[in-house]
């Protein structure tokens, strides 16, 4: 089989020539097997019509098999002239033949310097894309992390409109004195807490000593 990528050629056809060859090399492959079982087949029911001759299977296939190996190579000298003939002369694009897809490469021809530059141009503006696309992602992430610090803003908010409303209640509309009232009732509640521990120690003790 040829070794020539013949890639102009797979373009054309919308198939490489040498795969071409090859299923036509199998499928004669394929027909002179099928043929040679027939053949044997047939030899072997005209032997039935002869009871006395001493010509066996084993030896009929032993024949088949030498007169197919024969076939073999005469096949396959045979098939490598054609496969020559059908890749030059048939499955071949001339060289000075150019395909409609490669007309504009034609009137727009530019130099390896050029090509060149172009793919560089390419790349630079891969990166750049790259780039921005790295860069939006930051930027979104940072948006939620906005998001996030707003919701926790919005509760604190909500949280001093919440206090203002119960100092209003209680008669203090500073939040400023809000707070010292707060301080103020909270150091209440740290004495109770202690009166209230102090005397569950006493009562503790004296059931201990009952």
């Amino acid at each position: 089989m040829s070794v020539n990528p013949m890639a102009y050629e797979a373009q054309f056809f919308g198939f490489t020539p040498q795969t071409c060859m090859l299923r036509v090399y199998i499928a004669f492959q394929d027909y002179l097997f099928e043929m040679m079982l027939v053949v044997e087949s047939v030899i072997l029911k005209k032997l039935e019509a002869f009871p006395e001759c001493r010509i066996g299977p084993f030896q009929i296939r032993k024949s088949t098999e030498k007169f197919l190996l024969f076939m073999k190579e005469r096949f396959d000298k045979l098939f490598s002239k054609m496969e020559e003939v059908l890749l030059q002369l048939v499955l071949n694009v001339p060289k000075n033949v150019l395909l409609p897809e490669d007309k504009a490469h034609a009137q727009h021809p530019c130099s390896t310097e050029e090509f060149q530059a172009l793919q560089d141009e390419i790349g630079q503006l891969q990166q750049q894309c790259r780039a921005e696309a790295g860069a939006g992602q930051a930027l979104r992430a940072e948006l939620e992390e906005q998001k996030a610090v707003r919701a926790e803003l919005e509760k604190i908010l909500q949280w001093f409109d919440g206090l203002e409303n119960i100092c209003r209640e209680h008669g203090t509309g500073n939040l400023k004195e809000s707070f010292a009232f707060l301080t103020q009732n909270s150091k209440k509640l740290q004495d109770v807490l202690k009166d209230v521990e102090e005397k569950s120690r006493k009562i503790k003790k004296h059931d201990q000593l009952l």
